[in-house]
């Protein structure tokens, strides 16, 4: 991980939003915001097959004495990557090749709702790191925890991810967009609809 965001080469870019995934063949620089919520950058050098995913647990109430993923939250988070690693065997990748990044689950949402839970944040972050300890995934780099939002950039073709804090009135904001996030996933998080997310998958 790189902790300045330099200027890169032209390329194409994509942002994703919360809920939303890319998977792609080839050079390209995926963008997104965190706060509370985990991205996860997964990489297969050998095709050549990139992807991220931007997601967010949702339960109005978390146990830390038990495995993330038992939880029904925690079955949305698997859910959430297993369609990026879908996606991406799809473009050519093997999931034993697959490498992970991981950043975000920041001490963010809590701190503007008054529903009944706590350590959203860490929650996210417990997640990923079971998960792909589960999966046998190796987790290469991670920035995880703290209490500012975050910057991401992953370049598909290095596996290069630049991360930059921001500032608060900027953490703010994603802490209002989160939650509005996290509140409607909470209300629909029994459906399983793939089309409800926003999906880029490219092939070169």
């Amino acid at each position: 991980m790189k902790h300045d965001i330099p200027n890169l080469p032209e390329m194409p870019r994509y942002v994703i939003n919360p809920g939303e995934r890319f998977a792609g063949k080839g050079t390209f620089l995926v963008s997104t915001l965190l706060g509370s919520c985990v991205a996860t950058c997964l990489w297969d050098p050998v095709a050549e097959v990139a992807g991220m995913n931007h997601f967010l647990l949702a339960n109005r109430r978390y146990s830390r004495d038990m495995p993330v993923g038992a939880t029904e939250a925690g079955r949305y988070g698997v859910h959430a990557m297993e369609l990026l690693i879908n996606d991406m065997i799809h473009l050519g990748a093997e999931k034993k090749r697959i490498r992970a990044k991981a950043f975000g689950g920041g001490a963010v949402l809590e701190r503007v709702s008054n529903d009944s839970f706590s350590a959203v944040g860490d929650v996210n972050g417990r997640f990923v790191r079971e998960y792909l300890v589960t999966e046998g995934i190796p987790l290469d780099s991670a920035d995880l925890g703290g209490t500012k939002g975050r910057v991401i950039r992953f370049r598909t073709d290095t596996y290069a991810v630049y991360r930059r804090f921001i500032v608060k009135t900027a953490t703010e904001r994603i802490e209002r967009k989160e939650l509005g996030f996290w509140k409607k996933t909470i209300e629909d998080h029994t459906k399983e609809d793939e089309g409800s997310s926003k999906i880029f998958l490219f092939d070169r």
